[in-house]
């Protein structure tokens, strides 16, 4: 082989192999990542479908061929080939408990599923699958404990996700949590939320600096449009003085090493508001081309785990000037994730909690765009163009 032709089968390995640094224009099936908003604004709609009896803890994700996997208890899931239209039989994960943080890699199209034997803190299994969730087996991983010499729980937190944008584009990062060794009231104080993230497909995983306040459990994040990692974090205690009934927030610049800017968002309940103890929330980015549109999702009631709720923001969470009823009944524990461009999913947003099983409501941005306005800030002129 002449030197020009080994030079030139090098060039081609270099463009194939997506480098970190740079923004994927699609996923490992071939679609994008991201496109642009129009696929979200068709006739208003919104369906729900009961699709699992008993048990609890939602996850929800779509696999990069566009398929809907709706995980339960955290070692069942079923899958929607056509959209979310119909489901397919469960198909079992592993033994173990639920521990939710479900996160595709967009890269090469696996997917990763944490089982912990038992309540947290308990013995953990990662789970993948490598055929958009038909099959799943063990893998060995390593998860290296954060600043303070803790290794975190995976117990109940919101899905993960794969960065797109800037120099972490690829890493793989999904919220945990530390127990400080028991899930009990008079541990609350030392409880704190934060990230595991992995630059090497998921082999290793780091841990981030905990979230900058303590009280916290069962987390969100979402990356914005410039790279920002946005957390968004339940909490079960707060200081004197402090508001223990809405979400607390923060944000990253560094790809979710770290958290800054801790703020009280007074917009969105944290379950509800009759108790301090907060709910397990949803929280997805629409993937639109340069627009940063957030969508959460709990309960709205001054009482009981009901009133399922879709909040909208379009600033990135700075603001959150919309929301609409989605389920009427009981809504406890919520996940939820956003279909992906050139596949049957395109367009809808993804919605699975707890309501005496598993349901999944299916809507569109068009149907929240015909919600209630809450006062905190204005929906763009864009965002129903």
């Amino acid at each position: 082989m002449t030197y020009q032709r080994l030079f030139a089968l090098l060039a081609c390995l270099t463009f194939s192999i997506p480098s970190f640094g740079a923004k994927p224009a699609n996923t490992a099936a071939g679609h994008p990542v991201e496109a642009k908003l129009e696929a979200f604004l068709g006739e208003p709609e919104i369906k729900l479908k009961k699709i699992i009896n008993g048990n609890r803890f939602p996850n929800v994700v779509v696999a990069v061929d566009g398929t809907v996997l709706a995980v339960w208890n955290g070692v069942i899931v079923k899958r929607s080939e056509d959209g979310g239209n119909t489901w397919g039989p469960e198909i079992s994960i592993g033994k173990g408990f639920m521990c939710g943080g479900v996160t595709v890699n967009e890269r090469n199209g696996e997917i990763f599923a944490f089982v912990e034997k038992h309540h947290p803190p308990a013995e953990l299994t990662v789970y993948k699958s490598k055929d958009h969730g038909k099959s799943w087996k063990p893998v060995e991983v390593e998860i290296k404990p954060d600043s303070k010499g803790n290794v975190p729980s995976m117990h109940m937190n919101e899905h993960g996700i794969t960065l797109r944008h800037g120099k972490h584009a690829g890493r793989l990062i999904r919220p945990s949590r530390w127990y400080a060794g028991q899930n009990h009231r008079s541990k609350w104080p030392q409880h704190y939320t934060n990230a595991i993230f992995s630059d090497d497909n998921g082999k290793t995983w780091q841990t981030s600096e905990p979230f900058p306040a303590n009280g916290t459990g069962e987390a969100t994040v979402a990356e914005l449009s410039d790279g920002r990692v946005y957390y968004n974090s339940r909490r079960h205690w707060a200081e004197e003085g402090a508001n223990p009934l809405r979400r607390w927030t923060a944000w990253s610049d560094d790809g979710g090493a770290t958290w800054k800017d801790l703020a009280i968002c007074e917009v969105l309940p944290d379950g509800p508001q009759n108790t301090q103890y907060g709910c397990m929330a949803g929280l997805t980015r629409l993937p639109v081309e340069g627009r940063d549109i957030l969508l959460y999702s709990n309960c709205d009631s001054p009482g009981g785990r009901k009133l399922g709720t879709v909040w909208a923001s379009f600033d990135g969470g700075k603001t959150w000037p919309l929301k609409r009823l989605a389920a009427n009944g009981g809504f406890a524990y919520s996940s939820m994730t956003s279909g992906r461009p050139g596949t049957k999913s395109e367009g809808w947003v993804y919605l699975n909690f707890e309501a005496g099983g598993s349901w999944i409501a299916r809507f569109n941005l068009s149907w929240l765009l015909k919600g209630e306005k809450t006062g905190d800030g204005k929906v763009p002129e864009w965002a129903s163009k």
